[in-house]
């Protein structure tokens, strides 16, 4: 089977594994990272519409979840980047696996606290966790093999990162959100004025609800880290340099058009991704009137068509250009978002759910785009890339800022302002496609 999915052919007519041996057992254990992060991505985006509730505050507030899991990512990319070259991806991959673990394990003293802060502190740990885990194993995995199969090996890794995060989703709804108070917010509130004890019992039990199945998450990771630890990964062409060049490899970046302009297709990708995977459940229930377990039921039909799409975009890739297929998709994503805004009802929430059948290509796409030929500048190159996930940092709480207003009136007809909040993805779609074009028409074809 590994044969038939990971072999290509040279010009020379001699076939090439896209996996080779050597690296089948460390391509295994590293793909495996893929499937966490994305466990971490989905358990928490559901947790934005549950502390809104639990803690009674407003979108924009609720959404700094996103904030700090995301700004995680941003702050400790490139630390990251200069730890691994000084030391190894293996070492970089323990460093990640030890955040992530403590990250998970402090949501219990937070939980204590019921402070909202401490629950921001924890998530922010854990996605300077993740940051490692993603500066290490995205390079790792294009490095394990020919260079013209990196972009195909990349998406055959990722595409088991919607396993996590389907896995991620079912914990969401099913040991989370299922088992929260029913009471919506409005009755929280009258609750909170007329009987104060009583809400805190409520908020207590809630908040124990959510401390749970982070717990058993941190002590998997302690287990990952275990085995890691003892696992033994080969090093990668070049990693015996452990001098950081840091001036020079930035210098050479900062020329390099294709990667720069990468950087921040990437950046609005994520905040696209994020704020229409969070939001789901806020437009159901604002323009349906669905309770948050039912639409997160969407959010697990949006992650399958993502990961089928994902298998299928990959396969794609043997026919045609990375960068047109990118294009392709960014464009679908755009008219998708477009139905999201301006068709009213559930047709608005299957546009929604759809689009991630067009997301489910860019993010190893453009990565495997920009890092394509940099040679050991690969290694603070993906670090910008991961740097670029500070999109999801940025966005949400400005979407979420936009549903805390009134309507819109454009004269011919009304948007409801959870409606209008669509028009941020809507943009970073039009990024996107222009970055997909790019690529195949200034840049070259053969990215």
């Amino acid at each position: 089977m590994v044969e038939d999915s990971s072999a290509n052919t040279s010009e020379a007519g001699k076939k090439v594994r896209v996996i080779p041996e050597n690296f089948l057992l460390s391509f295994v254990l590293v793909t495996f990272l893929f499937s966490l992060w994305g466990f971490a991505n989905d358990i928490t985006n559901p947790m934005v519409a549950a502390f809104k509730n639990i803690l009674l505050i407003s979108n924009f507030q609720s959404s700094l979840v996103q904030f700090a899991f995301y700004g995680g990512y941003c702050v400790m990319a490139i630390p990251a980047a200069l730890f691994i070259k000084r030391f190894s991806y293996k070492t970089g991959i323990l460093v990640g696996l030890a955040l992530y673990a403590s990250g998970c394990l402090l949501f219990i003293p937070s939980g204590w606290m019921m402070a909202f802060w401490a629950f921001l502190i924890s998530y922010f740990i854990m996605t300077c966790g993740l940051s490692f885990l993603e500066t290490s194993a995205n390079p790792y995995i294009l490095s394990m093999g020919p260079e013209e199969t990196s972009t195909r090996r990349l998406n055959f890794a990722q595409s088991f990162n919607p396993i996590g995060s389907i896995t991620g989703m079912l914990v969401a709804k099913n040991f989370i959100l299922a088992r929260l108070d029913a009471t919506a917010e409005d009755g929280r509130r009258v609750i909170q004025e007329a009987a104060p004890e009583q809400f805190a019992r409520i908020q207590q039990h809630d908040i124990d609800v959510i401390i749970g199945p982070y717990t058993i998450l941190g002590i998997v990771v302690l287990i990952a880290l275990l085995v890691f630890a003892i696992a033994r990964l080969p090093r990668s062409k070049g990693e015996d340099d452990t001098r950081l060049h840091l001036g020079i490899t930035l210098k050479r970046l900062l020329k390099n058009s294709k990667y720069l302009e990468g950087v921040i297709a990437q950046a609005f990708y994520v905040g696209a991704q994020i704020m229409c995977w969070t939001f789901i459940i806020q437009y159901a229930g604002n323009e349906l009137g669905m309770a948050k377990t039912t639409a997160q039921m969407y959010n697990m039909v949006a992650m399958a068509i993502f990961v089928t799409s994902r298998f299928i975009c990959t396969f794609l890739l043997k026919f045609f250009s990375p960068g047109g297929l990118l294009m392709s998709l960014a464009i679908g994503g755009f008219a998708l978002v477009g139905g999201t805004i301006f068709i009213k009802g559930m047709a608005g929430l299957y546009c929604l759910v759809g689009v991630s059948a067009c997301m489910s290509l860019m993010f190893p796409t453009i990565y495997g785009i920009a890092l394509k030929g940099l040679g050991d500048d690969a290694k603070l190159g993906a670090a910008g890339l991961i740097m670029a996930i500070g999109g999801g940092c940025l966005m949400p709480p400005m979407q979420g800022a936009i549903m805390d207003m009134g309507a819109f009136d454009l004269g011919f007809m009304t948007l409801s302002s959870t409606r209008a909040s669509f028009v941020l993805p809507l943009f970073c779609f039009v990024v996107i496609a222009i970055y997909g074009f790019r690529t195949s028409i200034v840049h070259g074809h053969r990215y």
